[in-house]
């Protein structure tokens, strides 16, 4: 079942994340990884900035997150995991498409560059790289994120993104 999360699925929101991130360890830039992958404080914060989470919610467990934030003209998927045992079964494709009919407006998606998984992932469902000087523009508008994870970040966006002018 998906459903919109809710302030009382904010530790189970933590978990999932920090769980799915276990794959990035080793993988992004060392001076990127963090432990936890993604602290409480940090959470609170992105909801506070606006980030919806939405979640596969199986037998009253979450089991996979994706976060929709609306940020001028796109819409942006944020904090997408799902939990290491439940990968490949689907639920990031069920949440990708069920935020892409609430989005109405492009939807743009950023990650971790050497998480050719997850570059990967978004392609086989229609997204595309944006061009390097666009990426960075891109999240310098859109993001808040540090410039040392810009450096080590991909941008992609939906065809809809590209065919209004890619801004």
């Amino acid at each position: 079942m998906i459903r919109c999360c809710v302030p009382g699925d904010f530790e189970a929101v933590h978990a999932v994340i920090n769980d799915a991130a276990e794959a990035y360890r080793g993988v992004i830039a060392e001076d990127c990884w963090k432990e936890p992958y993604m602290p409480r404080e940090e959470l609170g914060e992105e909801i506070r900035r606006g980030v919806v989470f939405w979640a596969c919610e199986e037998s009253g467990r979450l089991t996979s997150v994706m976060g929709l934030q609306r940020v001028d003209d796109v819409a942006l998927i944020r904090h997408a995991y799902t939990r290491t045992e439940r990968q490949r079964a689907g639920l990031g494709t069920a949440l990708l498409e069920h935020l892409r009919r609430l989005a109405h407006r492009p939807l743009l998606i950023g990650t971790w560059k050497t998480a050719t998984w997850a570059v990967s992932f978004y392609e086989r469902r229609g997204f595309r790289l944006v061009p390097q000087d666009q990426k960075v523009l891109l999240l310098h508008r859109y993001w808040t994120v540090p410039d040392r994870q810009i450096d080590e970040s991909v941008v992609l966006a939906e065809e809809a993104w590209f065919l209004n002018g890619a801004r």
